[in-house]
């Protein structure tokens, strides 16, 4: 007998590619659902609602909302489209029973969109395919969905995964249709500055007509599971989920089923649903709905808040291993305290745990050294962005070199791989292919176009893209686009060296001065400019060598009866590169740190004293550092 269901109810997720309009499709669909007054003032991709978010266009943490239509609840979650962030898209996933998969309408399925798809089929999920931005000029109607049909049938769909409908939609001027004739109508109406009419209401009715409501299980035992966490200064801790059984009202005892095997009794202090952006307090939740909770003492990702008299655990989410990992340090540097307001390891230390609790794909660990921790993510976005978090929010700190992290399989060393895309000029195609050669990439597939430009497609180890898109940008004069999401764990590939030039080290602790740095651009590329501080040991500057060069920065000029100090004025100096948190992080050595404060980035050596970076290098048998 098919189990009841609560038709009033659907759970979804909009999937894509980063940069592919969902969080711009979630905001139409509230628009014109009637979720905002007609006269309310809101911004753009109110779903962004991290300074991070908003300033990189991007999604980092998924976000609930639900809109009503046609009687029926609809459920939404907008999840990140980077596979940095699968933490977030593995647990969010787990509480939908559809996806919304959105493909730009001239770029089709990206590395990105393979691995989110990836995973709304290991979860079973229903698909609705919407190809967006339709307006584009370059729209490509049959190729794209062509394009996806065959990403899925590689990822290993069923007959059944594959009878998904399709809408077109401009997401930024909120229209879709079902129709492609529509579509290419719209297109062409759109190109010749016409501003066709329409709604959003073919996606919603796509989303009642494919993905299937949720199960209706209120006679039995509560089962919650916490997929994700939210904080209140006043309430604390709230846990967000979808409740797969029984039924959960506020002041109700329950059971909160800890992933170590305990059992920790807990009582319901307020319940919320979401309505639009809003939290709306409630009495009582039933199943099938995503609801939150407060009053449970330190809830976790995974774990499962039960019914008292029989407390059943669900099944933990089970996310991908990190693929990389970092060391955070204690700043150490002379200028460390001057410009942050947390610098200790107890603050430091306190914050990384914090953040592993409600971040499931990222692992911090205690070194013997009690102010260093090991901090592994799903890459150097994920862990970029938690350095940047921590920055802005007063933290001091000095990172290592990101590294990837190794496993052994059958005897043998397997490193992580990466599936790179990149789409540039037929004209540099040489160029690029020799950058990758040395890194190890392998051409899987290559597609050139009509308007003089080529797509590639390499597996390529991620020790192998580090570095690579600074390089990228300059062999291609800025028109190359690249993206990359990891792919597979496969056999340690040799030895690749991804810099190949020295660092330029300050020689002494003062200010840069515009006579000495006009002398050491000659050397190679400067990271400072005139009257900035650096101290003994800091980089400032990348050596047209392999070798380091100390060399100093803050030299005056001797006043003479010939030379005037006012003469620098006539000095040139070339722009100096400014490196931010994540090209110092791709540039840096084995033997350097990247200092990171609420007001500076600064690359440095591990090693702050010239004589003891001597004796280790000499120690070690290496080539000592050229002096200026």
């Amino acid at each position: 007998m098919a189990p009841n269901v609560n038709e009033k109810i659907r759970n979804v997720a909009v999937i894509a590619h980063v940069d592919h309009g969902k969080t711009t499709l979630v905001d139409a669909l509230l628009r014109q659902t009637g979720t905002f007054r007609a006269n309310q003032v809101v911004g753009e991709r109110v779903m962004d609602s991290g300074t991070l978010e908003r300033e990189r266009g991007i999604t980092i943490l998924a976000k609930n909302t639900s809109i009503s239509y046609n009687g029926v609840k609809i459920n939404i979650v907008d999840t990140p489209g980077h596979a940095d962030f699968g933490g977030e898209v593995e647990r969010i996933l787990s509480m939908v029973d559809g996806a919304l998969l959105l493909v730009d309408a001239c770029d089709g399925p990206m590395p990105q969109t393979r691995f989110v798809v990836q995973k709304a089929l290991e979860h079973k999920l229903k698909l609705v395919l919407a190809i967006n931005k339709i307006d584009r000029p370059d729209a490509r109607f049959d190729e794209v969905y062509n394009e996806v049909f065959d990403l899925l049938v590689n990822l290993g769909a069923t007959d059944e995964d594959v009878e998904f409908p399709v809408v077109y939609t401009d997401a930024r001027n909120g229209y879709a249709t079902a129709s492609v004739e529509e579509a290419r109508l719209y297109n062409r109406q759109r190109n010749k500055g016409g501003s066709p009419k329409g709604g959003i209401a073919p996606v919603l009715d796509a989303i009642l007509s494919q993905v299937p409501p949720p199960a209706a299980r209120t006679e039995e035992p509560l089962q919650m599971m916490v997929s994700t966490l939210s904080h209140d200064d006043y309430i604390g801790r709230i846990a967000i989920g979808r409740v797969e059984a029984g039924v959960l009202r506020r002041g109700m005892q329950v059971t909160l089923c800890r992933l170590d095997g305990s059992f920790l009794p807990a009582q319901i202090s307020r319940l919320w649903v979401f309505q639009g952006l809003k939290r709306i307090e409630v009495e009582q939740v039933e199943s099938g709905d995503i609801a939150a909770v407060s009053g449970i003492e330190d809830p976790n990702i995974g774990e499962t808040i039960a019914d008292p008299e029989n407390p059943v655990p669900l099944k933990p989410i089970k996310v991908e291993e990190p693929t990389m990992v970092v060391t955070f340090k204690v700043n150490d540097s002379p200028f460390a305290g001057r410009e942050g307001q947390y610098v200790t390891s107890r603050h430091l230390r306190e914050r990384l745990y914090r953040e592993a609790q409600k971040d499931v794909s990222l692992k911090v660990e205690d070194t013997k050294d009690p102010d260093s921790f090991r901090v592994s993510g799903r890459g150097e976005l994920h862990l970029s962005i938690l350095i940047e978090t921590m920055r802005r929010e007063g933290y001091e700190m000095a990172i290592s070199k990101p590294e990837v992290i190794f496993k052994a399989a059958g005897g043998k060393k397997q490193e992580p791989f990466e599936y790179l895309s990149i789409d540039i000029p037929e004209e540099y195609m040489g160029r690029v292919m020799e950058e990758l050669g040395p890194r190890r990439a392998e051409m899987l597939d290559m597609h050139p176009d009509t308007s003089g430009r080529v797509r590639m497609f390499f597996s390529i180890p991620t020790r192998g893209i580090m570095g690579f898109r600074p390089i990228f940008l300059t062999l291609t004069k800025g028109l190359g686009i690249m993206h990359h999401v990891f792919d597979h764990y496969g056999d340690y590939s040799g030895e690749i060296v991804t810099r190949r030039q020295g660092a330029m080290i300050s020689w002494e602790t003062g200010t840069t001065t515009t006579y000495a740095l006009h002398n050491a651009q000659e050397r190679g590329v400067l990271f400072v400019g005139p009257g900035q501080e650096v101290y003994a040991g800091q980089v400032v500057g990348e050596n047209s060598r392999p070798r380091d060069l100390d060399i100093n920065v803050c030299k005056k000029k001797h006043l003479t009866n010939m030379r005037a100090s006012t003469s620098d004025e006539t000095l040139r100096l070339v722009p100096y590169r400014v490196m931010g948190l994540e090209d110092a992080l791709q540039w840096i050595n084995d033997d350097e740190l990247v200092e990171v404060t609420p007001k500076a980035i600064r690359i440095r050596k591990s090693i702050l004293d010239r004589q003891e970076r001597y004796r280790n290098k000499k120690d070690r048998g290496e080539e000592l550092p050229e002096e200026e």
